[in-house]
């Protein structure tokens, strides 16, 4: 067998009644949703456990509610005493591999993902930013259209690099329109709006990063005892005080999850193991590359029965 990633989603992977298997079996899973309510003075658990839809996808609810239930099953998988060789999450999915590696506390980092959604909420007004995700385009060609836009339109950039013909671009509302309206001149084949409350991983967020900035600074970060796949740079990193500068970039930066995820591969990883809701990473990670093995640990039931090859 050759390496394994633990690989923890981000915003878009919330359900409601996740983690609530894991809280009613196992003490580890329900001592991380306690430990989230007193971090935050807020029932974060009865709202991933029971919502409603509309208050968990806020984005200052989803983030801390996401964050625990990867962490809840974390806890409760170690238990099958399997050791990842590296960590790395998709955007919000980041706290939770610094979690992992022993970089962030756990109380700390919930309360900083609780931020974080509020100032990515409030940086930019209602309406004026937008998301969407093009579905076949070329990235070098959607790239060279998001500049020509940005130029003529509006401030448009790309956001997340999932997998091969699968980009979410960011910006201005009219500048997202107008990469929708000539996403065929770069091969796009649809795109398609983004249900989102901000223009995330764009410069428009650059508000947000500097009230981040400040949080961060208050909050200890230790170096990593798993090397941390970062989002902005797709590379392999350790040293704590790099790793709390690149979760500033990382709000402005586009998320390079096939970049990271090809890196991996480039290192020896052919299993991944994703912890937390859903299975929106396993369906990115085989389009990437179809050899490898994933397997999902999204429920009480796939801590005990996910099979590792």
């Amino acid at each position: 067998m050759g390496k394994i990633a633990f690989v923890f989603p981000g915003q878009g992977a919330q359900t409601v009644g996740m983690g609530r298997d894991a809280y009613a079996q196992f003490e580890a899973s329900r001592a991380v949703f306690d430990a989230a309510d007193r971090a935050l003075g807020i029932p974060i658990s009865k709202l991933a456990f029971e919502g409603p839809d509309e208050e968990l996808k806020m984005t200052a609810n989803t983030q801390p509610a996401l964050l625990a239930t990867s962490v809840a099953l974390l806890e409760a998988f170690k238990a099958r005493g399997v050791k990842p060789d590296f960590v790395a999450g998709h955007s919000l999915g980041e706290y939770s591999a610094l979690v992992a590696a022993g970089v962030l506390g756990f109380e700390d980092a919930v309360r900083l993902v609780r931020a974080r959604g509020q100032f990515m909420e409030q940086a930019v007004p209602s309406g004026q930013g937008a998301m969407a995700a093009t579905l076949g385009a070329e990235r070098d060609a959607l790239e060279a259209l998001c500049r020509d836009v940005s130029r003529s339109v509006g401030q448009v950039e790309l956001a997340n690099v999932n997998c091969p013909g699968q980009i979410v671009v960011s910006g201005t509302a009219a500048g997202v329109a107008a990469v929708a309206e000539r996403g065929k001149e770069a091969g796009a084949k649809r795109v398609v709006p983004l249900e989102v409350s901000g223009p995330f991983h764009s410069s428009l967020m650059k508000p947000a990063a500097d009230r981040l900035a400040g949080e961060l600074a208050d909050v200890a970060f230790r170096d990593a005892s798993v090397p941390v796949v970062a989002n902005v740079t797709a590379q392999a990193v350790s040293s704590g005080e790099t790793l709390r500068g690149l979760l500033i970039e990382q709000v402005v930066s586009p998320v390079l999850w096939e970049d990271s995820v090809r890196y991996l591969i480039d290192q020896g990883v052919d299993t991944y193991v994703e912890i937390g809701s859903g299975t929106v990473l396993a369906g990115l990670i085989k389009k990437i590359d179809k050899s490898v093995q994933v397997v999902s640990v999204n429920s009480a039931a796939a801590v005990a029965e996910a099979a590792l090859a």
